[in-house]
């Protein structure tokens, strides 16, 4: 695996004690991590953050709470979409010098919603989607539910990184294939895409002429060593092909807010969308995921940027024990995200690597099988927690596998 040349020298946590959590305050939170499974098992599945969130977040919501502040929202005079829509484009052009029109950004509720409706906008029942798989779990559910026609296009193991060749799925292109779903910074294995990469699949979707849906949900949660580069980006022919599906939720751990944004490359591809997707249909975001989603974007970079290094810290430590400590099991070091993609087949297991981890070690991570029915020997690994807790993962994760070992 090459790890000590894959990773980036080590780091110490941050010594700011937010990132020292205690199991006991979490399994008091009401959320789907710490609540779906026994009072046994450490969750290490749904991708959310354990941390507390920004300050400028906080102070935003308790205001809105404070004052009781539950009216139809209304903000600098407009709709509060326009501001949900504006700090977008200021956190696009201050982060990656991307010029985004607020006038082309549509909100919605979250990603998934933001992912049906471009679906149900520019294809039809029976046309082709092309999916990189393994991939997050609601886009094949997207796909099924609106009969459309799956085309899978494996991301390959190179050795020392997931890559994606179109050139294996172009005998299964025809004139019915129309959207190309892309996911960078990539769930579950961690790739960020560089601009070749991202250069060929849009030579690729604009030879097929295809849409392109660019989901970069993870885009502000990219290591040392790699950059994110939105899609529409690369050229104005690119971006009038493309959907950007984008939101706050993920980078700064508040995905109960409901709150996420499509963006559309050109102003023909947004009235195209409006002509089929009518927008008492996606409704509007709700107050306090406007005022959240604006602090986020405008306000919480220091600290993203405390958060950054906890993860970089953690992900390196984490994956060194595992390289160290469990051989057996393989993986790619993730360029973004706080996922890490675990291959578990060298453990030659009887079951599925979700179900011997969970019985065995009492560890939840997402299955493998979720993200492609034929992962089932992988395991999504979510290490945004602290170096307590992951630690403790990992402990149980050995002794498990040491029963094996003496088996």
């Amino acid at each position: 695996m090459a790890l000590a040349a894959a990773l980036t020298a080590a780091m110490e946590p941050p010594a700011d004690n937010s990132f020292d959590l205690s199991e006991a305050s979490l399994r008091r939170l009401h959320n789907a991590k710490w609540n779906q499974y026994g009072p046994d098992v450490l969750p290490a599945f749904v991708a959310e953050m354990d941390f507390a969130v920004a300050e400028p977040i906080q102070r935003a919501v308790q205001s809105l709470v404070e004052r009781s502040d539950y009216g139809y929202p209304r903000r600098d005079g407009g709709k509060a979409g326009l501001a949900v829509a504006k700090a977008f484009a200021h956190r696009m052009k201050d982060r990656f010098d991307w010029d985004v029109d607020p006038a082309l950004i549509v909100p919605v509720a979250d990603l998934v919603q933001g992912t049906y409706a471009p679906v149900l906008a520019f294809t039809e029942p029976g046309d082709g989607i092309i999916l990189q798989v393994p991939n997050y779990p609601p886009f094949r559910e997207v796909i099924r539910t609106t009969e459309r026609n799956l085309i899978s296009l494996p991301m390959m193991d190179s050795g020392s990184g997931y890559l994606c060749n179109t050139e294996q799925i172009v005998d299964q292109i025809d004139g019915r294939t129309r959207m190309f779903v892309l996911c960078n910074p990539h769930n579950p294995t961690g790739r960020v895409f560089s601009r070749n990469e991202l250069l060929d699949i849009g030579r690729f979707c604009i030879e097929h002429e295809l849409i392109v849906l660019s989901d970069e949900i993870h885009s502000d949660l990219v290591y040392p060593g790699r950059r994110h580069i939105p899609f529409a980006s690369l050229s104005p022919e690119l971006a009038a092909r493309t959907v950007t599906l984008n939101s706050p939720t993920k980078s700064f751990n508040i995905p109960g807010l409901r709150c996420a944004v499509l963006h559309f490359g050109s102003p023909e591809l947004r009235e195209r969308f409006g002509k089929r997707i009518p927008q008492r249909l996606l409704g509007d975001p709700n107050a306090i995921g406007v005022d959240a989603a604006v602090a986020a974007w405008t306000e919480s970079q220091p600290w993203l940027d405390a958060v950054m290094g906890h993860l970089t810290a953690t992900r390196d430590h984490v994956l060194r024990r595992i390289e160290t400590e469990l051989p057996e099991i393989q993986f790619r070091v993730p360029e973004g995200t706080y996922l890490a993609w675990l291959d578990c087949s060298g453990l030659m297991l009887n079951t599925s690597a979700f179900d011997f981890f969970h019985e065995r070690a009492r560890v939840a991570f997402s299955p493998g099988e979720n993200f492609e029915p034929n992962c089932s020997a992988f395991v999504r690994f979510n290490f945004a927690t602290s170096r307590v807790i992951a630690d403790e993962i990992v402990d149980r994760m050995v002794a498990a596998v040491k029963t094996l070992r003496v088996c």
